[in-house]
């Protein structure tokens, strides 16, 4: 059986490395899709209008 505490491997820096660059925030994506769907929505209104 291992032992149940966890030391750092050699492997683990470059993997919080790798993590820390690849997972950020959507915030970009998100702020861009509502901007879009606003968009749309108000183009909709204004081609229901007429």
């Amino acid at each position: 059986m291992k032992p149940m505490i966890w030391h750092p491997e050699p492997k683990d820096k470059k993997v919080n490395q790798y993590l820390n660059r690849i997972n950020r925030e959507p915030w970009l994506f998100i702020l861009a899709a509502i901007l879009v769907l606003v968009c749309v929505f108000t183009l909709l209104v204004l081609l229901g209008i007429f």
